[in-house]
């Protein structure tokens, strides 16, 4: 198993993170299942403030590549990245277009 860590920031209004927190609650079975399909076999998101914290472990048949590949080819993952784009926002110093910024690791017990 590997893990990755990911950061992204929701936009500071509080009707919105309560929104954004709802759709979490019942994400869409195909938004689930592409998560499952690209080898993806847990993923917690937390929050504090408007900082999300996302744990990804995944098998050795993940590829991110591949993830974005299939993600870019299925309609209803693009219409819930889209819809959840509304609340989010890019961290300071991401590229265009990106959303999650994987975080390097800097300690292990």
């Amino acid at each position: 198993m590997i893990r990755y860590c990911f950061t992204l920031d929701l936009i500071d209004n509080e009707e919105l993170i309560a929104a954004y927190r709802q759709y979490h609650q019942s994400v869409w079975p195909e938004v689930l299942e592409s998560i499952k399909a690209s080898g993806i076999t847990d993923m917690e998101i937390y929050l504090s403030g408007t900082r999300l914290f996302m744990v990804m472990d995944v098998n050795d048949t993940f590829s991110f590549e591949e993830k974005a590949a299939a993600d870019l080819e299925n309609a209803k993952v693009q219409e819930w990245e889209t819809l959840m784009w509304n609340y989010q926002k890019a961290l300071p110093g991401a590229k265009a277009g990106e959303k999650w910024k994987l975080m390097d690791q800097i300690f292990k017990l």
